[in-house]
């Protein structure tokens, strides 16, 4: 019992180095530029003094979504989705897996479950003892279901879902702009220490290895960011990318899909004015979700609507804008 707890201690203090990594590395930027570049290196006050404004907003910004992102617990299945007690000890109790999934059939009606395993089975996991509402899956490193997971990302030392997913898109977002701030403000020094214009001195280092580092890493983060926006204009997570969700009509990978300006706002919400910052400001709750189905059959829409006591035609209502206020019917 003891070398399995010391191990788990272990595995997670390593989980911590790649965040380790991170941070040294942009330690080091900020003393490259502030100091080396700003302090020892430029020679003009104006000029100093706009580089440094300009490098902190970019700073401020990006090591306030990195360190949300880190920060945010990721969000598991409501006490709704565990099995009361009676059906809990029949399906324990019962060895026949048929009769496994009528039990979570049945407790499955009253949760807005939508989609299925590969095999058409209800969705449940046996370690957190959960149905799985629909986007949520087990993250074993974790070792608990995360709601509409997206992935374990070693970088943050956390999982990305629903309760982080914003923060790591303006995390990759101002990721990106810092690197290019700092190419954009450095690149005439680096040319001039590069061209022998100025002296050797031990800025010299520092400087040429700045504009290097940050080029590199605004590449590699640069495809990521476009990847991950590519993600909510589709309204798919990674996994859903890589295997289509399982809906009780088939796999459809564009199942959750609702339009670009839905997609958006379920990450981002509907008030432009929370775009730009680390806080919550998506829409949902993380288990239920409206899917496309829902979205091109209005009768089917109004028939859900009315079960929420709302009227589509009444209200004339779009299911885009009822969003996750619809429910679904488990089969």
């Amino acid at each position: 019992m003891a070398p399995s707890h010391a191990l788990r201690c272990c595995k997670r203090a390593l989980n911590w180095i790649p965040v380790l990594f991170i941070n040294l590395v942009v330690g080091w930027s900020y003393y490259a530029y502030v100091v080396e570049l700003c302090v020892y290196t430029i020679p003009n006050n104006a000029e100093r003094i706009s580089y440094l404004v300009i490098f902190h907003i970019f700073f401020t910004m990006f090591i306030w979504s990195y360190w949300k992102t880190i920060g945010s617990r990721p969000a598991s299945p409501p006490k709704a989705f565990s099995l009361p007690r009676v059906e809990k000890e029949l399906y324990e109790r019962e060895e026949r897996a048929e009769t496994q999934q009528e039990v979570l059939k049945k407790v499955a009606r009253s949760l807005p479950v939508y989609t299925r395993t590969a095999g058409g089975a209800i969705r449940y996991c046996d370690h957190c003892q959960v149905i799985k509402p629909d986007r949520c899956h087990h993250c074993t490193t974790c070792e608990m279901c995360v709601l509409k997971m997206d992935h374990h990302c070693p970088w943050v030392n956390n999982c990305v879902g629903f309760s982080n997913y914003k923060y790591f898109v303006l995390f990759l977002t101002y990721a990106a702009l810092y690197c290019v701030a700092i190419c954009a403000t450095v690149i005439q020094y680096f040319l001039k220490f590069w061209t022998k214009q100025l002296p050797d001195t031990h800025a010299k280092f520092h400087i040429l290895f700045l504009f290097f580092v940050a080029a590199l890493f605004f590449v590699s983060i640069l495809s990521l960011l476009s990847y991950h926006l590519w993600l909510v204009g589709k309204n798919r997570t990674t996994i859903e990318a890589f295997r289509a969700p399982v809906f009780t009509n088939g796999p459809d990978k564009s199942g959750f899909s609702l339009g670009f300006r839905r997609n958006a706002a379920e990450v981002f919400g509907d008030q432009g004015k929370y775009w730009m910052f680390p806080v919550f400001s998506g829409l949902g709750d993380g288990y239920s979700f409206v899917t496309s189905l829902v979205h091109k059959d209005p009768e089917q829409a109004n028939s859900v609507c009315q079960q929420n006591g709302k009227s589509a035609a009444d209200g004339k209502a779009d299911p885009c804008v009822l969003g996750n206020n619809i429910q679904h019917t488990a089969d």
